[in-house]
This record gives structure tokens, sequence and C-alpha cells, in this order.
């Protein structure tokens, strides 16, 4: 069994097994501030799907087994298409605002830590050895410096507070005793330099506290506003629109009349945020194809994500209007279950388009094969290292794709839940993770890889959102 992580900070290579050598690369964070574009045009608008210059026999249209891309080659390739963008700018935020982000430029101290002599305890700062006389006034953190201790002499300290000048050492408060003419007594030894945290002792200024591509995780920010930052340097979250499409949506109320209410208006933006994207839009769109092809072309968004119309039915809009606005398709159906309609596409030189299928399970498989994958390289964060648990009962695989089954984590192993088809989401709603069961199944005991939810291992609403 392979335990739960996350590479080292500044890898944003892809997920998924190793492809051919020198697919799978992971770039450091700096590489991947630094990339910019390859310059593969996109086609011309109106450069329809089957056109073919004048005297060449058009080929073949290929069919869906034929096209689609296999699940963990699709994952690559979203993962890998982010990164020919040119550069994202960083940006400074203040530390209220960075928890989930990823540093683009170092953490370098702006002071010592600690900045003056400090006391490590609660006690007496003394001077010398002892007996000492105790002054009558006591030193509290925040104070500002009082005056210097003399040879057999004590004051009262507080934990965090300045260190006199002269002290030798600090005494423990359940280490003294004083005697009634108010003379403190050790009653241990009393080392120099005891419990008194130095100045510089954590660092010095100039030093650096912790690298570019370091996640922002609350104790990073800790740290930074320790050190004296107000603002942080960082990798902006990658900006999402989403597209609601199909008429028959409700937003509220009981389905009738072959009205059904939509799960995915609710469901991805807190989805996309919890995998680094910061949701600046939804529109519910219904099966307008002009509305569609307008959202498309004046979205502003690093990622465009659409829901159902990946399909090839009379309502199904996408794949025309990505074909007529000069679109480059790069993963055009997946060979995973549920979800195998879902593509991806390079619709602008800072802009992908993941379509997701319509059916709610089926568009999570898709959120994760491809939007996943893309986001996590815009936002320069780590990729989660790949671990499998055994399976707690056999799951039958489809003869030719993967499938994505979700799975509830009991110990150490991987109990497949019911409720697993592609509309359905009672399974997926008690789920830790999507099991990856390949081609053929999985039996029982088989150790399998999982893909962790996002809220399964950081909480709602913690680190990533």
């Amino acid at each position: 069994m392979t335990a739960r992580g996350t590479r080292a900070a500044g890898s944003a290579g892809s997920a998924g097994p190793a492809g051919p050598a020198g697919d799978t690369d992971d770039l450091d964070v700096e590489e991947a501030l630094a990339l910019v574009r390859e310059h593969r045009p996109l086609r011309e608008p109106g450069d329809g799907r089957g056109s073919t210059p004048a005297g060449r026999v058009p080929a073949p249209v290929p069919t869906d087994e034929h096209r689609s891309t296999p699940w963990p080659r699709a994952r690559e390739i979203a993962a890998r298409a982010a990164r020919s963008g040119a550069r994202r700018v960083p940006v400074a935020v203040p530390l209220a605002d960075a928890l989930g982000l990823v540093l683009a430029a170092p953490l370098d101290a702006l002071t010592d830590l600690p900045s003056f002599d400090t006391s490590a305890m609660d006690g007496w700062a003394v001077a010398g050895p002892g007996p000492w006389s105790v002054r009558d006034e006591g030193v509290l953190a925040g104070q500002a410096p009082s005056e210097p201790l003399t040879d057999g002499e004590a004051v009262r300290i507080a934990t965090g507070a300045r260190i006199p000048a002269d002290t030798t050492a600090v005494l423990r408060s359940e280490h003294g005793r004083t005697d009634p003419k108010g003379r403190l007594y050790a009653g241990h030894e009393v080392g120099h330099g005891q419990d008194i945290r130095p100045r510089g002792q954590e660092c010095r200024t100039g030093d650096q506290l912790l690298p570019v591509g370091t996640l922002v995780t609350p104790a990073v920010l800790g740290l930074a506003a320790a050190a004296g930052y107000d603002t942080v340097t960082v990798v902006p979250r990658p900006r999402v629109e989403v597209f609601v499409l199909g008429d028959e949506l409700l937003t509220q109320g009981l389905p009738y009349d072959g009205l059904i209410r939509d799960a995915l208006g609710p469901m991805l933006p807190p989805w996309l945020r919890a995998l680094g994207g910061e949701v600046i839009a939804l529109r519910r769109l219904g099966d307008d194809a002009e509305a569609l092809r307008k959202a498309i072309t004046l979205s502003d968004a690093d990622l465009v994500v659409t829901t159902g119309g990946t399909a090839a039915g009379p309502v199904d809009h996408v794949h025309p209007i990505l074909d007529g606005i000069g679109a480059e398709l790069l993963v055009d159906g997946v060979t995973v279950r549920p979800g195998h309609p879902m593509l991806l596409a390079r619709t602008k030189e800072n802009q992908h388009l993941v379509g997701l299928p319509g059916n709610p399970l089926a568009a999570i498989s898709g959120l994760l094969t491809l939007a996943e994958p893309l986001l996590r390289t815009l936002a320069v964060h780590p990729a989660p290292e790949p671990y499998a648990l055994p399976l707690w009962e056999t799951v039958q695989g489809h003869p030719h794709d993967t499938r994505l089954v979700p799975v509830a984590v009991r110990g150490d192993r991987a109990v497949p839940l019911h409720f697993n088809g592609p509309a359905m989401l009672r399974g997926i709603a008690a789920a830790d993770a999507l099991a990856v069961v390949p081609p053929g199944g999985a039996r029982q005991g088989q150790e399998t890889e999982l893909l962790d939810l996002p809220w399964a291992s950081a909480g709602i609403g913690v680190c990533f959102t």
C-alpha cells in the first residue's frame, strides 16, 4: 500500500501512470512560471472537421472508439496543456487571502527572529551566581527595555519578554524559591544562557525561509507574519467560468413534466474552488447555441467549463461551436466510464475549455480527469502522489475502458459504494475517493489506485478554496 501524500513543492507535473519517456517529466515551479506558450497556431475559424484540401481524398471519420484518449493519457494532456500558455503574472496578496496559493517569490526574513533576546520561560532573569536580590518591578512581553542587571540581581520576567542587558540566564519559576527576606535561590544548577532565546536564533535578516513553489498553509502564514510580512507574492488562482447547458433544468422545486433539477450548478463552483480555481461566474444558457458561442468567445477566464452538449445529439452544440471558432481540440472523448464524451480544447492562447457530460457522476469524472490536472498546473500546485488500497470486494470492469468508482475508505480498505451510475450522486456523496478500476475490473483485495476527493484530506474550505 502506498501512503497518501504530495510531491515535493515545485513539481507541477502531470498525474497518472507514466507514459512514454519524457511525457511525464515534472517542471519545478520557477520553470513552470517562466513557460511561454508553444506557438502551435489555432485553426482558423471555419476550418471545419472533415474539410480537406482540394484534390485530397477525405480521411474516414474516426469512430468514438478510435478517437477517444486513454484515461491516463488524457490526464497527462490536460496537465501539460496548461504549460503551453504565456507566463501567469504573480500577484501580491494580503496574508488573509493567501491560504492555498503557491509562493511565486522566496519568503526571505525581513527581520531577525527573534528580533531581540527573549525569555523562553516564565521565571526570573538573573545575573551572575545566586542567591540574588529581586527587583520590585517585573518585565512583561511587549515592554520597552528595562535597566541592565548587575551581578547578584534578578527580576521577574514573563515568557516572550525582552531580556535585560547583562542577564546570564533565566531561572524557571518552578526551579526557584525566595526566603522571607526576598532573596532568590535556585533549586537546580543554572547554566549560562539557560532558557534565553538569543536574537536571530531562528533566522537572520535576509535568510531564505521558504523557496518559490511552497504551498501557503496556515503555518506558512504564521511564519510570514512573524518575519514581518503583510503581503506575499503568489501565483494567482486560475479564473474559471461555468456554463450550465440544457433547457430541461430547474433551479428550484421538484421535477415535473420531464424537467429535472440542475445538480451541476450548485455542485461545480465549490468543487472547482476546492481544486484551486476562482469561479468568477456561473451562467445557465439552456440549449441556445448562439448564446453559448457568444459566452465562450467573450469569456476572459483561464478555464471555461461547460456541462452537457458534448455528444452528437440534436442540441449538443459544443463540438460545432468549438469547430466554428477555430479551437484546438486536445482531447475528444476519453476511454473512461462514466464520462466518456468529455473533451478538452484550447479556445484562445491563454484559455482552455473543459466540456463535461451532462450526467452528474459523468461530469465529476470529467472534472477530475481534465479540469483537475489543468487547474493544478495553472496554480503550480504539487501533483498528488498516487496511492492505492486493496478493494473490499470485487468491482466489475468495462471491457476496454477505465472505470471510476466511488469508494469509502475504511481503515486500510476501499469499500466500493453502490449507486454509481452516470446520472447518480448518492454514491459520490458518501465517498472519500474514486477508485481507478482498470479495464476488465479488479478483484477483491487487489490494490487499486485512488483519487482523493478534495475535502477528504484537507477538509471543506481548507487550504484550496
